[in-house]
């Protein structure tokens, strides 16, 4: 008797297509927002402090609301919610083109449409995990995939952010910017899914209980979200404020979008050296990964001749890459479908919520420190966190589901 092999499901799909075109979008949106951001704030005289209180009102916005969209994606539906996200986030970034394109906005209009834009990105980003499965049956490429797409969006993004800042203004850039989101509700728009499975029952504090209990209650999960508090706070928060003094200070507005788009193009590389590496232990292998990273800050302190800069950010970009898509998969894997939203939001508030605390901090900090010692710290630090990553045993012991 012959035994056959069922060929691989094919991975791009109507579905997919569409998913992966909404994903690049949005995060295409996403990576322009910093990059805009800092030379406006910087040209309308709000210096450092402003870049960081406007960042970190978005940050600290997502990270507070975040685990109420993943309820809501668990009670009701990812993608109607996912849709109306983007439909806000775009009226937004059309508000902020406006007003500076009228006259000199105000900083409190600034961070409080930043704060909006927060929570509207909170109420998007859990139905990211859980729509993966709906539309690909292999989770490793398809995230891999996706993480090929984020990176090209994170090349494309900052590069496009600057070319714009450079060459018209930031009121241009945000009109942009609100036009990856309507293009990315469209997509989610046009999908065609499956039934979803619709957790109801319970109150909505209840359901944050069973997500918080369901978070806790996996080691490798919470000690990860706490070595990235340390990322936050020291590296997350300070690069992209203090980074964008520090590159703009020595190479002109646009070197510093070119700076974020290497990161991206690394982060391509990354994550297609990921789709082929299938770890036994997912986790140790990001770790180790992870060591690439700390070229990022030792590059916007050192602030080397620019392709030198953009190089040390190529290599970051990989390392943080391969990491994410072995993170990302070990999350769909290890976690039941039916949570999956609701411990994915748990998550995500975890990973980032240390990051507008480090945002908010940057000015005084550079004050206190200087530009070059501030981002030479978060060096050493993303240097620690690397080798926590791999020294905790939850984490290194963690093996791949199946």
């Amino acid at each position: 008797m012959t035994s056959t092999v069922a060929p691989p499901a094919p991975l791009w799909t109507r579905n997919f297509n569409l998913y992966f075109t909404a994903r690049i979008m949005s995060v295409l949106g996403d990576t322009m927002i910093p990059v805009a951001m800092a030379v406006a704030m910087l040209a309308l005289g709000y210096g450092v402090s402003g870049i960081g209180y406007t960042l970190g009102a978005w940050m600290g916005a997502f990270a507070l609301f975040v685990v109420f969209g993943g309820v809501f994606a668990d009670r009701f539906h990812p993608r109607p919610q996912m849709i109306g996200a983007d439909a806000v986030r775009a009226v937004i970034q059309l508000s902020l083109a406006a007003w500076i394109w009228l006259g000199h906005a105000p900083l409190w209009f600034i961070i409080a449409g930043s704060a909006a834009g927060g929570i509207a990105t909170a109420m998007f980003q859990p139905g990211l995990a859980s729509l993966v499965p709906q539309v690909s049956a292999d989770l490793q490429k398809a995230n891999g995939v996706l993480r090929v797409s984020q990176g090209l969006a994170t090349m494309a993004g900052p590069a496009l952010g600057g070319v714009l800042v450079a060459t018209t203004s930031p009121a241009v850039a945000f009109t942009v910017d609100a036009a990856t989101f309507a293009i990315s509700g469209l997509c989610l728009a046009a999908l065609r899914l499956k039934p979803f499975a619709i957790d109801r029952s319970g109150s909505m504090l209840q359901n944050l209980r069973f997500g918080w209990d369901d978070f806790r209650s996996r080691s490798w999960l919470w000690a990860v979200i706490l070595i990235w508090w340390v990322l936050g706070v020291f590296v997350w928060g300070p690069i992209t404020p203090v980074g964008a003094v520090s590159i703009i200070g020595e190479h002109g507005k646009a070197a510093f979008g070119y700076a974020e788009a290497a990161f991206g193009a690394g982060s391509v590389l990354g994550a297609l050296v990921a789709i082929r590496v299938r770890a036994g232990r997912p986790l140790l292998a990001g770790g180790l990964a992870m060591f690439l990273f700390p070229l990022m800050p030792l590059a916007a302190a050192l602030t080397p001749p620019i392709p030198l800069l953009m190089l040390g950010y190529a290599v970051s970009g990989v390392g943080w890459a391969f990491w994410g898509v072995q993170w990302a998969t070990t999350i769909q894997t290890q976690v039941p479908a039916d949570r999956l939203n609701r411990v994915s939001a748990y998550e995500v508030a975890g990973s980032i919520l240390a990051v507008p605390l480090g945002q908010a901090i940057s000015g005084p900090a550079t004050h206190l420190l200087g530009v070059e010692r501030l981002l030479l710290l978060a060096t050493v630090m993303s240097l620690g966190c690397a080798a926590a990553l791999v020294v905790v045993n939850p984490i290194r012991r963690l093996r791949a589901a199946g």
